[in-house]
């Protein structure tokens, strides 16, 4: 572990991390030598952005892209992008994330429509997050935009914002909406014992013609043929299979700790949506460890009666002891849950 982030495990106080177990996030001021290590304090400093900050209008060798199954975030709205050192390529991968040259920064930008039936209309912008590859080591790095919109500040240690917004029929929604410390941030991130992106992944960013677009452009290398790529499902798309559709859900939203290399493979669920065994995936599978977790329920995955699935009373709770994710949300994400659910229920 790097001196940065072996500072930054005083950030966070871990009470346990099993099943039923309660995990207390202690939030402190990071020292200002650390912080000036960490990178800069302002966001405008990287010059991502043409014009306005807000704007998010990408500047030179700053590129948006989209994926097809977007990790629940509390409701908010992501605008992604990459940018590439000077002439640098992306090099492709059939099945891992794409090889980035030294340099890369991924960028995600947070926000919430203030009416979400307009969702190009007025916004607040709530955080942008970094994965900075710099020494050959990706580093996380979280900025929360200030209320004029006009800047976002480095914080390290995370935040709680609150945030409204109209949905359907007028109905006006508020939530204190949770922003990472750069421990929670890392222990996503983390495969295998190193920091990694989750998802500019082959199978994700296959979507429509933007992997044609890239290539066109020079900005990837290796890349064979689109019909030749994998594709993910697009879980929000009622028109895909319901299964294909269920399994990226659970790939985007729990693969990234329940798989061989990640910081749930004690579980022994393996949920990558490209996995075969049964018993990988839970059906029929007791839990390794019982308790509040379990909920009473005796296996993960209980095939035609999602009621008796561990599985879905964990993502369906929002008790920091019971809740899959633990992190990166406070609400349940309801049409996930339900398309959870009847996924299971098709499995007689």
């Amino acid at each position: 572990m790097s001196t940065r982030f072996g500072l930054l495990v005083l950030m966070t106080l871990l009470l346990g991390c099993g099943p039923g177990e309660r995990k207390v996030i202690v939030e402190e001021e990071v020292p200002g030598d650390l912080m000036a290590e960490l990178g800069p304090e302002k966001l405008s400093s990287y010059g991502f952005f043409d014009g306005p900050l807000r704007d998010l209008r990408p500047a030179k060798n700053v590129h948006f892209y989209a994926i097809n199954s977007p990790l629940f975030s509390d409701y908010a709205f992501k605008a992604r992008m990459i940018r590439l050192p000077e002439g640098a390529r992306m090099r492709y991968h059939e099945t891992e994330t794409f090889e980035f040259p030294e340099g890369t920064i991924l960028i995600k930008n947070f926000y919430y429509p203030a009416d979400f039936g307009k969702p190009d209309g007025e916004r607040r912008l709530m955080e942008t997050r970094l994965l900075v590859l710099r020494d050959g080591e990706w580093q996380p790095l979280t900025y929360i935009w200030n209320e004029e919109q006009t800047e976002a500040i480095l914080e390290p240690a995370g935040r709680t914002l609150p945030v409204s917004w109209t949905e359907g029929k007028g109905v006006v929604r508020t939530i204190d909406y949770s922003v990472p410390n750069l421990n929670q941030c890392r222990g996503c991130h983390l495969k295998g014992d190193r920091v990694m992106p989750i998802g500019p992944s082959a199978r994700q960013l296959n979507v429509g013609s933007q992997l044609d677009r890239w290539n066109l452009e020079g900005l990837v290398d290796g890349m064979p043929d689109v019909p030749h790529i994998p594709r993910l499902a697009n879980y929000e798309d009622s028109r895909e299979p319901l299964e294909n559709r269920a399994r990226a859900w659970l790939e985007i939203n729990c693969a990234h700790c329940h798989r061989p290399d990640g910081q749930g493979k004690t579980s022994g669920l393996h949920l990558m949506a490209d996995v075969t065994s049964p018993l990988a995936l839970g059906i029929g599978k007791p839990p390794v460890a019982a308790g509040k977790g379990s909920g009473g329920r005796k296996y993960s995955i209980v095939p035609g009666e999602p009621d008796e699935s561990i599985l879905v009373y964990r993502i369906e709770s929002t008790d920091p002891g019971v809740m899959m994710p633990e992190m990166g949300r406070r609400l349940v994400h309801e049409e996930g849950v339900t398309l959870v659910r009847e996924w299971i229920q098709s499995l007689k």
